[in-house]
């Protein structure tokens, strides 16, 4: 099992290198290009108080969108960092400390014990979506809130306006809706181990979607000044979350 692990990852991380514009392709890359850095918490054990509020972007769905990131009070503060399936932010993101993996000797990756589509990271549960108990926005924002699934995700880019701006001195993307309200994700980067990577350049924000082909994989949505997409992310790495919840 561990050769076909071993081939499969290795084949699936030369697809994901093309084509991959932003987080994650470089870990040996600590650029801030910000102006202002935000600060981020310094106790993973005690989340940043977070305070925004909920907007509507005309959205077909009718979905809302918070104006701040998790851990923030400002639309253009970084906030929190989350490992895909976590609901607490840590000081290093690594599969030793990942909360459904069991890793070997070294600490590397044997097994998910959730959210599983392949047998060849043992027992297959087929969960693709979070569940609310895994879904770090609805605990932080209680019932109601959670993140994103990548359809939600697509709803976004495909309804709005979406423009690389700065704000307050932060690096970002604004999308605007066709109502005139609009919301901005900072470029906060990601963490993988105990470093911060590419923030002031790259965004990097979960969605509740596994990629059911390989679930070492979680989708995201990506941005850089160039670009903004949906693209599939190491389920290890902390990186933001932006909550939504239905108007009802």
């Amino acid at each position: 099992m561990k050769t076909m692990k071993t081939i499969l990852m290795f084949a699936v991380a030369v697809l994901l290198t093309f084509g991959n514009a932003s987080c994650g392709k470089d870990d040996t890359s600590t650029t801030d290009n910000n102006q202002i850095t935000p600060a981020n918490p310094t106790d993973p054990n005690n989340p940043s108080p977070t305070s925004g509020q909920w907007i509507a972007l005309g959205l077909p769905s009718g979905l809302l969108w918070y104006s701040v990131n998790l851990g923030a009070t400002a639309p253009e503060q970084y906030g929190d960092y989350y490992a895909w399936a976590e609901t607490q932010p840590k000081n290093n993101y690594s599969w030793s400390n990942y909360k459904y993996a069991t890793v070997d000797a070294v600490g590397d990756l044997q097994t998910f014990t959730k959210y599983n589509t392949s047998v060849d990271y043992g027992a297959v549960d087929n969960y693709i979506t979070l569940q609310a108990s895994d879904d770090a926005a609805t605990a932080v924002l209680g019932n109601g809130a959670r993140i994103p699934t990548l359809n939600e995700w697509r709803e976004l880019l495909d309804n709005t306006s979406v423009q690389w701006a700065t704000q307050n001195g932060v690096n970002g993307r604004r999308f605007t809706a066709a109502n005139g309200n609009s919301i901005f994700l900072p470029a906060a980067g990601y963490r993988h181990s105990s470093e911060l990577y590419v923030a002031g350049s790259d965004g990097c924000y979960w969605s509740a979607s596994i990629l059911e082909t390989n679930p070492f994989y979680a989708w995201r949505m990506e941005f850089d000044s160039y670009d903004h997409k949906v693209f599939p992310g190491n389920r290890l790495y902390g990186q933001s979350v932006r909550a939504v919840r239905s108007q009802n």
